[in-house]
């Protein structure tokens, strides 16, 4: 994203997550999931996004939890916790943490992510990347220089289908060139996780999880 650190070997990938336990996340999951069935999809999805930024060049991998670690981290992750506040305060103090150049930001709520699909980040000079999600909110927020990232995402309401827009121009402001990465579909529901399962990689994590839970479901 930067001319002063060319290629995704030089960027930090960095995951917000929040511990998969039962009624933590995934909420609008449940009905037609239990809180524990909606937990297994959210740990699914998340193993599934760790073991993607495995395979994808990067100076570091970070993930950035709130709560506690537990088997679905696979090695070759540095473990922060999470600051407080609402999200944007969050993923501008996540992102500041990356003072040594670039910054890639991922939720844990995109299971069909791959390394190919990231195959352009960190290329071509850009002040920022952005990946909208199908609902209005973003999957991926990136920046050549993370130290922007305070006046870049503090004040976006997030999690609404409105947050594409803000945050977009926002990161135009923060620097002009700002790469587009493709739309993706967040898992917020039963209706996203049945689309994203069709977009899964043959033998994720996820797409198991949502295999069982339809056969406990006949």
């Amino acid at each position: 994203m930067s001319a002063r650190h060319p290629g995704r070997e030089a960027t930090t990938l960095l995951v917000i997550a929040k511990d998969p336990v039962p009624g933590r996340g995934r909420t609008r999951l449940t009905p037609p999931c239990t809180p524990r069935e909606a937990a297994a999809s959210a740990e699914a999805a998340l193993a599934d996004t760790l073991r993607t930024l495995l395979r994808t060049p990067a100076h570091r991998r970070l993930l950035v939890l709130d709560g506690t670690p537990g088997p679905w981290l696979p090695p070759g992750f540095d473990v922060v916790p999470q600051e407080e506040g609402g999200p944007d305060e969050r993923i501008a103090a996540s992102s500041a943490r990356c003072a040594d150049g670039p910054a890639l930001l991922l939720g844990m709520d995109t299971p069909q992510l791959t390394p190919e699909l990231l195959s352009g980040v960190g290329q071509g000079g850009h002040d920022a990347c952005f990946g909208p999600a199908a609902d209005g909110d973003f999957w991926a927020l990136g920046l050549a220089d993370p130290a922007r990232a305070g006046s870049a995402v503090r004040g976006v309401p997030m999690s609404t289908h409105r947050t594409g827009a803000i945050q977009r121009p926002r990161l135009a402001e923060a620097g002009p060139a700002v790469a587009d990465l493709p739309v993706l579909r967040d898992v917020d529901t039963a209706a996203d996780a049945a689309q994203v399962t069709a977009c899964c990689p043959p033998g994720s994590r996820f797409t198991t999880a949502l295999a069982s839970l339809a056969e406990v479901a006949r």
